[in-house]
């Protein structure tokens, strides 16, 4: 198959190297010094620098060859959530395309499949999720993904892309839930990332994600999404990963919170983007145009708005009233 990856990042550059065993493959990227560079070191240095690239992994700064590389295969967008509008827009008609980034787009509040119904319906469009840190898949170490899509057909392409080996990648017509999965557990591994880093000890961490687990289900189904879904890999499976993993950037983020670094020194040294960061505030957004309470969420929100220091956010969720789980 003929797959072209969209961004040379971390997560772009781990599934281009896996799919290129078997595959077809071009890594495309919007710097050509980089992708030059890249290149002759066969190693991405800036977010990967641990991996050697496999020799039959094509390299390119060249968007037009990209997109001529993915006709008649697939498409895999592999930038932040902020680009994925652009790359979308820029696919030719008709193309099958998934992608990679988890969250809602910061000025709208969408999720990746509701601005690819909005601005390329003639797309055949999903997501791929679930627990992964990008370096343990460019190590070839196993990792469980889910492919969600509308369309039967492409969810049947993208396991033929990058099923195999020491990666599975199972199926799902829940698109809603696999998106509101992997947008918020982003958020809720800020969350745990701060209350371990509070020293609030393990009891604390386990209530802050089967609570936080509960509100992305409650949000998920309000938008229509199968309470089933969080039970799975982009649920609940990604959430532990992302609060617990040391490879998380969200976690990392919740850390240094509670050691009292300022954001935007948080943000500009972490050298990766850690989309729950943006993505509390368009949660709540979305939760409450559906009438769904989210207070982990909200206490998060308080925390980056420094309205609120992270013991305050602690107090305010342990002062709440018992109700019925």
């Amino acid at each position: 198959m003929r797959i072209a990856v969209f961004g040379a990042g971390a997560w772009g550059t781990a599934i281009a190297s896996a799919a290129a065993a078997r595959h077809d493959v071009l890594l495309w990227g919007r710097d050509a010094l980089q992708m030059q560079q890249i290149a002759q070191a066969r190693c991405n240095a800036v977010y990967l620098p641990e991996i050697e690239l496999p020799d039959e992994l094509r390299l390119s700064s060249d968007r037009d060859a990209a997109l001529a590389h993915a006709h008649g295969g697939l498409a895999v967008i592999a930038t932040p959530m902020s680009g994925l509008r652009e790359a979308l827009a820029a696919l030719p008609a008709g193309a099958a395309a998934v992608w990679l980034c988890k969250g809602f787009e910061a000025q709208t509040a969408l999720l990746g499949h509701e601005m690819a119904a909005a601005i390329r319906p003639d797309l055949k469009s999903g997501i791929v999720s679930g627990p992964s840190f990008a370096l343990e898949v460019a190590r070839g170490r196993p990792t469980a993904l889910v492919a969600a899509s509308d369309d039967e057909s492409l969810r049947d392409q993208v396991v033929q892309a990058l099923h195999g080996d020491a990666l599975r990648v199972y199926t799902s017509a829940d698109v809603i839930g696999v998106e509101v999965g992997g947008a918020v557990k982003n958020v809720l591994a800020i969350a745990t990332g701060m209350a371990d880093g509070l020293g609030l000890g393990p009891n604390a961490r386990a209530a802050l994600v089967t609570r936080g687990l509960a509100e992305m289900t409650r949000l998920g189904v309000a938008l229509g999404a199968q309470a089933a879904t969080f039970m799975g890999l982009s649920g609940v499976g990604d959430l532990l990963l992302t609060a617990t993993g040391d490879l998380s950037r969200n976690r990392r983020v919740g850390l240094e919170l509670a050691a009292g670094r300022p954001l935007d020194e948080i943000l500009r040294t972490l050298g990766h983007v850690a989309e729950g960061v943006y993505a509390a505030q368009m949660a709540l957004q979305r939760a409450a145009a559906v009438g769904v309470e989210m207070p982990v969420a909200q206490a998060l929100a308080d925390v980056l708005a420094q309205r609120l220091t992270p013991m305050q956010a602690v107090q305010s969720l342990l002062s709440r009233d018992s109700r019925a789980e």
